[in-house]
């Protein structure tokens, strides 16, 4: 039917009913508004913001700027967590008499969700920024923004709205591809929408990048969510010109533009919180079963890894396992501690700071032993892309209903993570 009308029209369909709808409500405003309509403070606004020219450096600008004031604003906050957790290991490991009791407590439960909890400050600050943007109407203007590279490239201007939400979480980002009516540009914007860098991976960035890039951090940290994007639009690109099943122009965005508003802060904390709330019930729930493994697996057999003065967990389970796939990661510069975090990272991608909190890595410097800035900034590109964790993989197969794209966004993302992770390291190596 749409093609008949495509013919019918000479041109999407969609776009000549918009346009003969704009044309009724022209010769309708005449006839009850008299006068000039003077520009107003949001046209005088969106000539800026909505320029051709100008509306993506904005963009860019208020991106920087956003993730500029959660690293630096959350910075001290979670210095105050951190050490509070490190004075109740200390507390636990004293004066619990039990010696596996008091391992479990003080490296398994402090250690692990500790290292995890940190993040909090940012990972809600970044929902504060991002709630503050939608509430005062630009992240709509944005999308339509976004939609002209966009759509030159393949993706259809509703992916953006799925893409944004992924930044909270790939999750409701892959559901909200609903809304997009042609199959073929659901089922494209589902497969690169896992590029999109999520709040689970915030905390990767922000304790490698805090550890190993210095200064450099927070310009480390933006840069991962430009990658992701960047990625997800030149993916959908390739997939548009490679597989036959997307080939053909994406269908069309229209978009009505909401009114600026001035937000309220009850409106930002309720939607800050909503947001977050994820992260810390993942915390209570996955993160904290996976704490518990992985402490388990890294603390036993218990003569083997405490026989020495130290515990040793090379001589652990989750040393022999970390051993055995450490070869895959090893040419990435990984050693068996990082290629274990990336492991259970599969689970949820907070696992992997969670891990390294587990292995005795929570501090910036046993992480400068393990990564230099090369191999730190390869390992966050790597977590950004490499395999979705186990509840994307299940949203993906339900919402695409085949396990050909589900094999296929896991299989694709892990070989692209390991190619731009060994360009980086290669890159780095030759410039010293």
């Amino acid at each position: 039917m749409s093609g008949r009308l495509k013919k019918l029209l000479g041109e999407e369909a969609e776009v000549k009913l918009a346009e003969k709808r704009y044309e009724v409500i022209s010769e309708i405003l005449p006839r009850v508004l008299k006068g000039e309509k003077p520009l107003t403070r949001s046209d005088l606004i969106d000539k800026a913001l909505l320029n051709k020219y100008l509306g993506i450096p904005i963009f860019l600008a208020l991106w920087w700027l956003l993730f500029r004031f959660t690293f630096d604003v959350s910075a001290p906050l979670s210095d105050l967590i951190d050490i509070a957790f490190s004075k109740l290991s200390e507390i636990s490991s004293t004066y619990i008499p039990n010696e596996q009791l008091a391992s479990f407590v003080a490296e398994g439960l402090l250690g692990g969700l500790g290292a995890v909890l940190v993040f909090i400050p940012p990972i809600f600050l970044l929902f504060f920024g991002l709630s503050i943007l939608e509430d005062s109407g630009y992240l709509a203007r944005a999308a339509f923004v976004v939609d002209r590279a966009m759509y030159k490239l393949g993706l259809h201007g509703k992916s953006f709205i799925p893409m944004l939400l992924g930044f909270g979480c790939n999750i409701p980002g892959i559901m909200a591809t609903r809304t997009i009516d042609k199959e073929e540009d659901r089922i494209l914007t589902i497969l690169v929408n896992p590029l999109i860098s999520c709040s689970a991976r915030l905390p990767v960035y922000v304790f490698i990048g805090g550890a190993v890039l210095g200064g450099y951090a927070a310009a480390g940290v933006y840069s991962m969510y430009l990658l992701g994007i960047g990625l997800a639009v030149l993916m959908a690109l390739l997939f548009r010109k490679a597989i036959p099943y997307f080939r053909g122009k994406p269908s069309v965005f229209i978009l009505e533009l909401p009114m600026y508003a001035m937000p309220t802060l009850r409106s930002i904390l309720t939607h800050m919180w909503e947001r977050g709330v994820i992260f810390l019930k993942k915390a209570g729930t996955i993160i904290l079963l996976a704490t518990v493994v992985i402490w388990f697996l890294s603390a036993y057999p218990w003569e083997s890894v405490h026989a020495g003065s130290e515990p040793c967990i090379e001589a652990s389970y989750i040393g022999a396992f970390g051993h055995i796939i450490e070869p895959i990661f090893r040419p990435l510069g990984f050693d068996w501690r990082a290629a274990i975090a990336l492991f259970f990272g599969f689970v949820a991608k907070e696992v992997v700071v969670d891990t390294f909190g587990v292995l005795g890595l929570g501090g910036a410097e046993e992480l400068r032993q393990v990564f230099t800035p090369v191999t730190g900034l390869a390992f966050m590109v790597f977590t950004l892309i490499y395999i979705p964790c186990l509840a994307t993989i299940g949203i993906i197969y339900r919402e695409t209903n085949s396990w050909k794209w589900t094999i296929f966004t896991v299989v694709y993302e892990f070989i692209l993570a390991y190619l731009l992770a060994s360009l980086i390291v290669v890159i780095g190596g030759s410039l010293g």
